[in-house]
């Protein structure tokens, strides 16, 4: 009678002590070295463009308006993203640690998914800034005050927060028994899960569902909002009016593809796509923790002038 609540002490304790083995990229071990230096030069990229976009906007006074507010918080999330996810996938590359404790797979998986659906989120709210810029601009001061933005960054953080918490207890509550080799460069909650030796349809679900209701409805909202603008967009008289209102969106519709096709992409073959290589998932998997962040404060530095010129003064007066 006294055996199960010992059982449960032991799978309790075996649970605490567990560790994986991230293995990187199955079948590429030897290009592993090769695969590093791009790996570490768009995270370079990443830090650094991300880092210097935040400290000008939050440094420029005459940069503290809604749209350039989006773009810090964006800075943030993408800084998140990269670093929970790529320095552990370089130091699997480059051989110098791969084992990572069970807590902290749960940390690195939870920071990974949380910046992600924080970054979802914010893209929807830019979709929404550029959608009353122009379909309803005498109400954008109103719209978009300091504390509706205030408001906005809590709500980011608060939903990727209450999405990914329930995945931790869902995780713990499975046993491994003893698997610790993980075809991943980083912890991800399926790839987790798909380790234990126990049926793990509601961990299926959960992600299944919380793709769907998070970034899923996200895009959606962001294509009805896209549709409502070129609607207002053409019928604009002036083809130079029209054309100011397209590029004003150009940026942010580019960082939207950037930012959804891969990520969708890996979502969908990893679920329904058994037949693309395993090393094919993982690659797409590690190409939305890092392009996006690589290429976001690129394609704004470039389009927006504004902050062109900000970013250009700073270098200059260093450069002096």
């Amino acid at each position: 009678l006294r055996s199960p609540p010992m059982m449960a002490v032991v799978n309790h304790t075996s649970l605490q002590s567990a560790s994986f083995l991230l293995m990187g990229i199955p079948g590429l071990e030897e290009l592993h070295i090769w695969l590093s230096i791009p790996f570490c030069l768009m995270y370079i990229a990443a830090v650094f463009g991300n880092s210097i976009l935040f400290f000008v906007i939050v440094t420029e006074q005459s940069l503290h308006e809604p749209m350039y507010l989006f773009l810090a918080m964006l800075a943030v999330a993408d800084l998140v993203l990269s670093s929970s996810t790529v320095p552990k996938a370089l130091s699997v590359f480059w051989s110098l640690s791969k084992e990572m404790s069970f807590h902290a797979c749960l940390t690195q998986m939870f920071f990974a998914h949380v910046s992600f659906i924080a970054e979802s989120t914010i893209l929807l709210a830019m979709a929404f800034d550029r959608y009353i810029a122009i379909c309803h601009p005498l109400r954008y001061a109103a719209v978009f005050t300091r504390s509706v933005m205030a408001k906005i960054g809590l709500a980011a953080i608060a939903r990727g927060f209450f999405v990914i918490f329930p995945t931790i207890f869902l995780l713990r509550r499975l046993p491994y028994c003893g698997h610790k080799l993980m075809p991943h460069t980083y912890c991800e909650h399926m790839g987790i899960a798909r380790l234990a030796c126990a049926d793990i349809a509601v961990n299926i679900w959960y992600g299944f569902a919380t793709t769907l209701l998070s970034p899923g409805v996200d895009i959606l909202l962001i294509g009805v909002s896209y549709v409502l603008i070129l609607r207002a967009v053409f019928r604009l008289s002036s083809k130079e009016a029209q054309l100011k209102a397209v590029r004003t969106c150009s940026s942010h519709a580019c960082v939207i593809a950037m930012f959804y096709t891969p990520a969708f992409f890996s979502f969908f073959t990893h679920r329904f796509g058994h037949n693309i290589p395993i090393h094919v998932h993982i690659l797409l998997a590690n190409l939305y923790m890092l392009l996006p962040p690589m290429l976001n404060p690129i394609v704004y530095t470039v389009k927006n002038k504004l902050i062109r010129e900000k970013v250009s003064r700073i270098f200059f007066k260093h450069g002096q």
